[in-house]
Parts: C-alpha cells; structure tokens; sequence
C-alpha cells in the first residue's frame, strides 16, 4: 500500500513513519512525507496513492478542508486523519465516523487501522456501474435509485448517519447550484461552535461521497470556498421527467392521453413524503399543485369525451390526493346525476359536508346544498 504523509512536525512525521515501517505483516510504502500542506495536496493528487495520513492542525490549510479537496479528485482515497486532542476527535468524528488516530501514535492502533483500510483496498471497488449507462432515481414518496448493473432494481442508499442523508438529499433538491455551508450548518448544527460544526460538515460530506462512489462520476460534489456544488450526469430523476411532460403538454388530446397516464404512474406518492424535512415543503406543495391541475385536465377530457367510468375514476383520485378540493366532488356529483345514481350524488355531498365543518368549520357551496337537499338535480347539473 502507497502511503503519503502530511503533519506541519518534522518529528511527528518521522515517528509516524517508523511506526508504520514495523508493521511487518502489511506491506506498506511511505512514498512521500510533507510539512507543508499545499506540496504534499500537489503530491497526492499528482502521485498513485492508496492511503494519506493528515495531520489535523496543520497551518494555513486545515486538514479536514484538505481531505475535502483530495477526495473531490480521488474519492477512493483512504484518509487517516492524525490529532493531538483525543476528545477533540471523538466529538468531531463521532467515533469511527472517519479514520483517525491520535498522538502519541501508538502502534497497536496503527496495526489496526492499517488492517482495516487494506481490507476496505482489496474490495475495492465493491461494485462500480458500467460507464455510459443511464439510471433512474426516485424522489417522489422517497429517494431510490437503479442498482449498479442490476437494471430495473431499485434500492435506498445505505447512509452512515442521517445528517448525510438529509445533506446530500438537500443537494439533490438544489442540484447544479450552489449550496452554501453556512446555510447547512444552520440547518443541521445550530447549536454547534463553528469550530466544531466544520468538522462534522466535512465529515458527513466524506461519508456521501463514499456512498456514491458505486455510481463513478454520475453524482459529482464540487467544493468551492462558500460551499458545494452537486452536478448528475446519465441519472433520470422521475421528477424531471414527470414534470417536462406535463409543463410542455399542458392540454389533452386524443394523441397524448395514454403518455399522460404513463406519466402519471411516476407520481408514486407526493415529493420526498417520507421525510420529514420542512425545507421540502415548498417544492411539495408545488409539485402537487402541477398533479392537481393535470389530473383535473385529464377528468375534465375524459367527460368531454363521455368517457365518464375514466371521468369518475380520476375526480376519485383527486379527492384522495387533495381532499379538500370541492370541484371533485362536485364534478362527481354531476356525474352521478347523469348515470342516474342519486344515492351516491348525496354520498358525495355528504362525505364534503363533513369534511368542510371537520376541517374548516364551514359549509358546502349554497348552490351545492339547495341542489341536494330539495332532492333535485337541476341546479347541479346547471351550475
């Protein structure tokens, strides 16, 4: 294993050496030592490296924000972080979130660390997706995504702490822009002293990079001073797709209407609904909004062309996605008067009576009342 060392002590650097030379039972090559921080990033990235040991406190660049920038080129890159504070460590990485050993470094730790990276070296790559292949990902009802070369099969991603999942499902809302890290700290660590909530950032931000790393380049975090930047490339987002259907087909037509059911079967359950982050909210209500609109375009097609069983089975959809929407109900009724069906005209006027004084204490329409309770259909079918 090739093995690049960086700590701003010329001793530390040369104990840590001498540590990892007696491990005789591993081969390993120090191929490289450095004080200075920014020749031994230019080392790294430039030289075949399977492992880096960094000293935290080094000067002018931190190295937690070093490891940032190497993994953003080399996200296979193992890093060790090294610290002079133990409880500092165990706060900052949460126990074994990142690799790290703390000075004096002793060498029973080193043997175990260097054990457990060589074995993480010899899987790699579990399993790493065929290149040029286009995925599909998920975000309505929950993030899913296409299985590395198992097509067709979706699973969740595997997160090692659910601060990683909301980061990088944050970043996949905000997707091509820039994410600031002030902005993720105070969602995630606004109790934190910011020398402590740095840390935990570039933590998790290590931990969704190595989660991806099955996907090759289709998910890329790009580090700029302010923040991160995340860019897909060959992944489908159903969202995406649903939405450009419908934003560009906003009529229907006897030509369009099985690929707006197609299109519709995507909509699986509202954006990201089993999470519950309040900064999707907007996105949520806006999206259901859009199905809202379309579903009312496709029912309202559907009675144009007297194809009332479909007409009926889309305002029932609509009264289950969006219940208080009294147009639904209304159009049913009119429905139901014209198959002749009056029980189930005043099922409907029932059912939105008590749903209008459940939730909001008020009552039908007047138009909608006369016409049910004088037992007559004509305002309902004239209005």
């Amino acid at each position: 294993m090739k093995v690049i060392l960086v700590d701003d002590e010329p001793l530390a650097l040369k104990y840590l050496e001498r540590q990892l030379l007696k491990l005789d039972t591993i081969s390993i090559d120090v191929i490289g030592a450095y004080t200075n921080p920014f020749e031994g990033r230019k080392e790294i990235l430039s030289r075949d490296v399977d492992i880096v040991f960094l000293d935290i406190s080094l000067p002018e660049l931190n190295g937690i924000e070093l490891a940032e920038q190497l993994l953003e080129q080399k996200p296979h890159l193992c890093i060790v972080f090294v610290t002079g504070y133990h409880e500092y460590a165990v706060t900052a990485f949460e126990l074994n979130a990142v690799d790290y050993i703390v000075k004096p470094v002793q060498i029973d730790r080193v043997a175990k660390t260097m054990e457990r990276l060589r074995s993480r070296i010899a899987a790699r790559p579990e399993e790493v997706m065929e290149p040029n292949r286009k995925i599909r990902m998920t975000m309505f009802r929950q993030v899913m995504v296409e299985q590395p070369n198992d097509p067709g099969q979706f699973a969740m991603l595997h997160w090692r702490t659910t601060r990683a999942q909301e980061i990088f499902i944050y970043m996949l809302q905000h997707r091509g822009q820039l994410v600031r890290k002030s902005a993720l700290i105070d969602m995630l660590w606004p109790e934190f002293d910011m020398d402590k909530a740095y840390p935990q950032l570039y933590t998790a931000i290590y931990h969704i990079r190595k989660t991806l790393e099955p996907y090759d380049t289709r998910f890329q975090i790009t580090n700029t001073t302010e923040g991160y930047v995340l860019n897909i490339e060959d992944v489908q987002l159903d969202i995406e797709e649903w939405e450009n259907w419908f934003s560009s087909n906003p009529s229907v037509s006897a030509a369009s209407i099985d690929r707006h059911i197609e299109m519709m079967k995507l909509y699986t359950g509202d954006y990201l609904q089993e999470y519950d982050y309040w900064w999707a909210e907007g996105e949520r209500q806006r999206l259901k909004e859009l199905w809202l609109t379309s579903s009312l375009c496709m029912a309202d097609w559907y009675v144009e062309q007297e194809r009332m069983d479909e007409a009926i089975l889309c305002y029932s959809s609509i009264q289950r996605q969006h219940p208080m929407e009294e147009k639904a109900y209304f159009s049913l009724m009119k429905l139901y008067v014209m198959q002749d069906n009056p029980a189930q005209v005043h099922r409907q006027f029932a059912l939105l009576s008590q749903l209008l004084r459940d939730e909001m204490g008020e009552e039908p329409s007047p138009y909608l009342k006369s016409g049910t309770t004088n037992g007559t259909t004509e305002l309902i079918l004239r209005a």
